[in-house]
């Protein structure tokens, strides 16, 4: 079950309705156009670039394992690549 938000769009009426709410709302600016060249541009965007990038990988677990993790919240693959980097540091070979 993820634990990202689920994005419900406006019907068209509803839709309407919030237009409709915009066009009455006396404190609504449009920018003009002129205006947007003129506006600084945002650095780039995304994630940033790993020193040591990920790698994609399809890997299977046990169910229980997978739930353990998932039920700490988010951030659950993160740790699990921590617990298995900690297990790596106490048997990397001499």
């Amino acid at each position: 079950m993820s634990s990202k938000p689920k994005i419900i769009m406006p019907t068209d009426e509803e839709n309407e309705a919030i237009n409709r709410g915009i066009a009455a709302d006396p404190d609504t600016y449009e920018v003009p156009s002129e205006d947007f060249k003129k506006m600084k541009r945002l650095g780039p965007r995304g994630r940033p670039r790993l020193d040591s990038p990920k790698v994609l990988l399809s890997v299977r677990y046990d169910a229980d394992i997978v739930e353990a993790f998932k039920a700490s919240g988010d951030g659950w693959q993160t740790r699990m690549n921590d617990a298995l980097r900690d297990w790596l540091k106490d048997h990397q070979p001499a």
